[in-house]
């Protein structure tokens, strides 16, 4: 949990920071969007292969090399001279989460017997909301701070003690377990995940600024031919030995194969909003750092209280109910801040977006802890390190998409060369039309959750235990 925290708040932290970064270090647009897309993209290409690697080596070693790994790029990222070095130590980030995330959720599916998982994700649903919360508001702080004349640094340096503390409680207190049977590393697989990630995003990124030339929409359909590939690959390789990078037969699970749809969905509209959001608040708005932090308080303490109450009460209730009801919810909360938007332009005030805001936590909420729930809950032990990492990529790859979309759905409509008097109206109109799309993805989720069983797998308090050689999973390692 420690970990998940530090991801977190990571995550929410540099989006409040990025305008502070962009004028300080005079980064471009583009560099701007790579140093949240190149985290994602690193993050969302190496969670299969961290998940899998920690199915064969062992999920605490595995864990303790990413956790390690991700405080020295922090640190890295602290001690960046220029932009450049900024994106590189990002993506080198990204790239140890992926070994230190999928950990996470293997760990708790392997050490906890079934009836005992909903606490668990209960409290992950919690933490989900605590880094929330924390982010925005530290990153707010340390930024306006301007600790020892460090400006936006110690948002980064900040991660040196939390993974310290994470590294070595995690070598007191964790069990180490992995995969009861002997499994390889599949490097092709890892190849070609690689590169059909980076054909697909680099040329989103990069495609406004560089005047959407022909190769890059050869790229993107490309891309669509080396997942193609992967797939097949994928397919021969667990028929002949048993170890492939992806495991196909998990999408025969119908609550696995349609979880990772909405997750993939859902993480390209969280990509969208927030990257958008700040920028719209910090520079459209002229909000200082500490203001736009201040703002995203009820939307973070929401969404921390609806995760806790949707996974322990309503799911077990009202099943899949409860996240379409997340999905219209937020949807409406989203089309209301657009309303305000358009209606108070540059005079909207923090307290008028507070009702948006808490109708989208709200909604949020409910969907973000039952959802992982659902989605491992009907998952064979043996592929749980595949199966955290797979909708671990998925989201991510969706946040990847959402992130190099911005350069459509928001920067794509704004006039590169803005006279100062109309960056204001530019960037709120720019906002309302990226609102608006996000308003439409959240209502391609609700069609999505459709195909969710009715009544996902809960594993709450007080459900009848299994025999225990069932729920024991995986023969734990000394």
């Amino acid at each position: 949990m420690t970990a998940a925290f530090m991801d977190l708040v990571d995550v929410t932290i540099v989006n409040i920071a990025l305008p502070s970064i962009q004028r300080d270090e005079g980064a471009s647009f583009s560099q701007i969007q790579w140093i949240t897309a190149g985290y994602a993209l690193a993050f969302a290409a190496g969670l299969i292969t961290g998940g899998r690697l920690g199915d064969i080596h062992g999920r605490k070693r595995i864990f303790l090399v990413g956790i390690a790994g991700f405080t020295v790029a922090s640190a890295l990222c602290g001690l960046a001279v220029n932009p450049e070095m900024l994106v590189a130590s990002r993506i080198l980030q990204g790239a140890t989460a992926a070994l230190m995330v999928p950990q996470v959720l293997s760990i708790v599916h392997a050490t906890f017997p079934a009836h005992e998982r909903g606490k668990v994700f209960g409290l992950f649903g919690a933490i989900v909301g605590l880094g929330a919360v924390s982010g925005p508001l530290l990153g707010a702080l340390l930024t306006e701070g301007n600790l020892f004349g460090l400006e936006w640094r110690p948002i980064f340096l900040i991660n040196l003690p939390v993974g310290i503390a994470g590294l070595l409680l995690g070598r007191r207190f964790i069990t180490e377990s992995k995969a009861p049977r002997a499994l390889k590393l599949d490097l092709v697989g890892v190849a070609l995940v690689t590169l059909g990630l980076l054909m697909l995003i680099y040329p989103l990124t990069r495609g406004r600024e560089l005047g959407w030339p022909l190769w890059g929409y050869v790229s993107m359909g490309g891309a669509l031919v080396v997942f193609a590939v992967l797939v097949a690959y994928e397919r021969r390789k667990g028929a002949r030995d048993g170890s492939p990078l992806i495991e196909l037969s998990l999408f025969r699970v119908k609550s696995f194969a349609a979880g990772i749809a909405v997750q993939t969905v859902f993480g390209l509209a969280l990509g969208v909003f927030f990257l958008v959001w700040t920028l719209y608040m910090q520079i459209g708005l002229g909000w200082t750092p500490l203001r736009a932090g201040l703002t995203g308080v009820p939307f973070s303490l929401a969404v921390s209280t609806a995760a806790g109450l949707s996974v322990q009460k309503l799911v077990p209730r009202f099943g899949r109910k409860v996240l379409q009801t997340g999905a219209l919810v937020m949807g409406a909360g989203v089309l209301l801040y657009l309303w305000e938007a358009d209606r108070y332009g540059l005079s909207l005030s923090s307290w008028q977006m507070a009702l948006p805001l808490v109708v989208m936590g709200t909604g949020m909420g409910l969907i973000v802890a039952p959802l992982t729930d659902a989605v491992l809950s009907e998952v064979p032990r043996e592929h749980a390190g595949s199966a955290s990492g797979l909708i671990n990529t998925v989201q991510q790859m969706g946040n990847a998409l959402g992130l190099a979309l911005v350069s459509v759905v928001f920067f794509g409509v704004i006039d590169e060369h803005l006279a100062p008097a109309r960056i204001g109206p530019e960037y709120v109109g720019a906002f309302q039309y990226a609102l608006g799309w996000v308003a439409a993805v959240l209502g391609v989720i609700f069609l999505l959750m459709f195909a969710l069983p009715k009544r996902p797998a809960q594993h709450v308090e007080g459900a009848p235990a299994e025999d225990p050689a069932e729920t024991r999973g995986p023969a734990l390692v000394p």
